[in-house]
């Protein structure tokens, strides 16, 4: 028997997203969780994120796996092929490089090589985030390689309500959905989601309308650039909160950038190579003659993440840093 769950006014992204797992273990029995430490025996999780799950709906359903990234994604692929519909844990977002052939190879491509016979409904979690001196290897974010991949949709929520209904949104895609959960957002707490609400896919936000410049962002620098954008008395600032990065919502970035006549986009990721790019280039294909400025950028530099505080925190992009982008567009 399941139990009910009563949702506060206010919660953390980490309670929302596990309110979202519970909902969706509640609401179908195909779906179950694997993982590393996943159950209650182990501690539901690194953080916790899963602390509860195994209690209610038993260890069948919310499985504690080996220390094997390969072994998890790989039953979790071999599960959604006979019809289940599997969320993976991979603790941090690098160690999904130790199954990336499985990833990119199998639960990316199947569908295209069945000919759409076969689907993959696949919700792969994963954390990442600078600013917890937790060290190059555990801090990147790697969404541009997954963006990159055809088949596989990208999701990075930026509060709880989101985290609830996007998680809700990826178990339900008949498809692969690779879904970040930044660090920095986990223990914010904000609105509370409301039961049973599914947030679509590839659906863009405006998280704070403006006139002068548009800003498009996601995850923790969503809250980074609102903050920034509060202090600018003098510039009208449109957040743009995309939510889904693939695919992102062209059509709400073209139409605030059409509106503003400037763009900034800021992202943790390094800059070079970045999802910010391809959204420039978006941009100046599709608005070019009409911008007031060119399309600016603001992202991670092109380094490891530091294991130094300070080090670290001149990595990710600054407020200053944001300020200046934006007020560059305005020169």
């Amino acid at each position: 028997m399941s139990e009910t769950i009563e949702a506060p006014a206010e919660m953390t992204s980490l309670q929302a997203i596990n309110l979202a797992l519970h909902d969706a273990l509640e609401a179908d029995k195909d779906v179950f969780l694997l993982g590393e430490d996943v159950a209650d025996r182990e501690g539901g999780g690194v953080v916790e994120l899963t602390k509860g799950l195994s209690g209610v709906f038993g260890e069948e359903r919310v499985r504690s796996t080996p220390i094997s990234e390969q072994a998890i994604i790989g039953a979790a692929i071999g599960a959604a092929l006979a019809g289940m519909k599997p969320v993976a844990e991979i603790m941090l977002m690098n160690f999904t490089t130790v199954a990336m052939d499985m990833i990119v190879n199998h639960a990316a491509k199947l569908r295209f090589m069945s000919g759409g016979q076969t689907s993959v409904p696949l919700t792969i979690r994963m954390m990442t985030g600078a600013g917890f001196a937790n060290g190059g290897q555990h801090s990147d974010f790697l969404e541009a390689w997954f963006a990159h991949t055809p088949g596989l949709k990208v999701v990075i929520p930026s509060n709880p309500r989101d985290a609830y209904g996007l998680m809700r949104a990826c178990i339900e895609d008949p498809d692969p959905c690779i879904f970040v959960e930044p660090l920095g957002i986990y223990w914010v707490p904000g609105a509370a989601p409301q039961r049973g609400e599914v947030i679509p896919l590839g659906k863009a936000r405006v998280a704070r309308e403006g006139s002068d410049v548009s800003v498009i962002t996601y995850g923790k620098q969503v809250n980074d650039v609102l903050a920034v954008a509060d202090k600018l008395s003098d510039v009208s600032v449109e957040v743009i909160d995309l939510r889904t990065v693939a695919p992102f919502d062209e059509a709400a970035v073209l139409a605030s950038v059409a509106k503003t006549g400037r763009a900034v986009i800021v992202h943790e990721a390094v800059k070079q190579f970045g999802v910010g790019a391809e959204i420039a280039s978006r941009i100046n294909e599709k608005l070019f003659g009409k911008l007031k400025s060119p399309v600016a950028r603001v992202g991670g530099k092109f380094s490891p993440v530091p294991f130094s505080q300070p080090l670290e925190s001149a990595f990710v992009p600054t407020p200053s840093e944001i300020e200046a982008a934006i007020r560059g567009t305005l020169s």
